[in-house]
């Protein structure tokens, strides 16, 4: 039958193998998820295998909320650190997770081109970083400073301009 619960479920298997079931219209604020919808417009299962178990349940979860509450667009660029001046509570705890998790759910978000999902955890990756020094920055990323000494004070040289228009404004 048409539009009864059944056929608004979809199935899903993730990079682990794992089954989980969604509603399918909330699903297609997945880019990739609407298209294969709307090309195969089927109750066959839809094998995701770049996304995780994990973060499948998480985009499962956002997908619900957004359906019921969308999010604002986030103003950018960010004023400050507190991702909760910009979005509200939920958002703000939902994405509250370690940074490992939210990277994790920015490759997700990416790969199934949920655009909401994406501008949250990019978001939420801004606030890590946002006014830290490159060092602190290295530390977050856990990227290995390979420049020299010299290197890096030449990069300074030339960026000086840089600290003189961030007084200014």
């Amino acid at each position: 039958m048409i539009g009864s619960v059944d056929n608004d479920l979809q199935t899903f298997i993730s990079k682990e193998g794992d089954i989980i079931t969604a509603n399918r219209n909330h699903m297609k604020l997945n880019t990739l998820i609407k298209e294969m919808c709307d090309e195969y417009y089927t109750n066959e299962t839809m094998h995701l295998p770049n996304v995780s178990s994990k973060d499948l349940i998480k985009v499962v979860e956002f997908c619900n909320h957004f359906h019921n509450s969308p999010m604002k667009n986030i103003e950018k660029p960010l004023r400050s650190n507190h991702l909760d001046e910009f979005v509200n509570k939920w958002y703000a705890d939902f994405i509250n997770l370690p940074k490992n998790d939210v990277f994790d759910l920015v490759l997700a978000a990416n790969y199934l081109d949920n655009k909401p999902l994406l501008e949250l955890s990019c978001a939420k990756v801004a606030t890590l970083i946002k006014g830290k020094s490159p060092e602190e920055i290295r530390n977050v990323f856990n990227v290995e400073n390979d420049f020299t000494p010299e290197e890096e004070m030449r990069v300074k040289e030339d960026n000086m301009w840089i600290d003189s228009f961030g007084a200014n404004t």
